[in-house]
């Protein structure tokens, strides 16, 4: 399992990571594109917090799908549970020990401006 923290240490998660890192991608949606960090993908059932559930905070926006929680005392996000599959969660890259982003640049950014569940029928 791969640990996950935000800034300040009071949230803390056990990962197991879906693909190691090689699914590391940023997000374009009017919110995740003022976030930046890069996420890799995480099922559902292999996310656990460890430390600081009484810590997280979560935000939701649009068609309230994608749930993004935060660390109420850092600010720091640390995963969301996507709109696209929510059978998946987007753990925050930078937030895993041991790991920085920049080593991975460039990082693929997903079109979540143009996403599937906004299209008018």
């Amino acid at each position: 399992m791969t640990k996950v923290t935000c800034h300040c240490g009071a949230v803390e998660l056990r990962v197991k990571l879906a693909d190691g890192l090689n699914t590391a991608r940023r997000c374009d949606c009017s919110f995740c594109r003022r976030r930046a960090a890069p996420a890799v993908t995480i099922n559902v059932g292999d996310l656990k917090v460890v430390r600081g559930a009484d810590n997280l905070t979560r935000y939701s926006f649009g068609t309230n799908t994608a749930q993004h929680h935060f660390c109420k005392i850092c600010g720091i996000y640390t995963h969301h549970q996507r709109r696209a599959n929510p059978n998946e969660y987007g753990v925050n890259m930078g937030g895993i020990e041991g790991v920085n982003p920049a080593e991975f640049e460039p990082i693929v950014w997903h079109d979540g401006v143009n996403h599937p569940s906004d299209r008018k029928a």
